[in-house]
């Protein structure tokens, strides 16, 4: 499991033209999902990413979580992070989690979210979605679990 943390100002979500999520500060997550993942994988990674310390304190320093700003979570999935790379000119996905297993996944992310964090908003799972965003630094990491 991938996910890709961006701090954000802003961001939101577009399918067929009408907004389905949308957060002002806070993090933008790209969820991707491989074959091994486990629900309890799941929540470990939600929990490290309502806790990572990416925002500035008094200092400027990165010392607060999102969770410490009460800022907004935009989690949005993204198979293209399962996504073998290693060789060739073309990606290949067969380290990604099957559809049904990845929404299954994803939406149990969204759950584990939404109960560590109250203000979780959401893109759509396998639609084809489009993400406006300001990214704030820029300060992006990935996390793999």
């Amino acid at each position: 499991m991938k996910a890709l943390l961006q701090r954000v100002r802003s961001a939101k979500v577009e399918v067929d033209g009408a907004c389905v999520g949308s957060i002002e500060q806070g993090l933008l997550v790209f969820l991707g999902l491989e074959k091994e993942d486990s629900e309890e994988a799941v929540t470990k990674l939600c929990a490290r990413m309502m806790a990572y310390r990416i925002f500035a304190d008094d200092e400027g320093r990165m010392n607060k979580s999102v969770a410490d700003i009460n800022g907004g979570v935009l989690l949005v999935s993204q198979f293209t992070l399962a996504a073998d790379t290693n060789k060739g000119l073309r990606p290949g996905f067969s380290t990604a989690a099957e559809p049904v297993r990845a929404e299954a996944l994803y939406e149990f992310a969204l759950k584990e979210m939404r109960r560590m964090h109250g203000n979780v908003a959401c893109g759509r799972f396998g639609a084809d979605m489009q993400i406006s965003l300001l990214n704030d630094g820029p300060v992006t990491f990935l996390l793999e679990a």
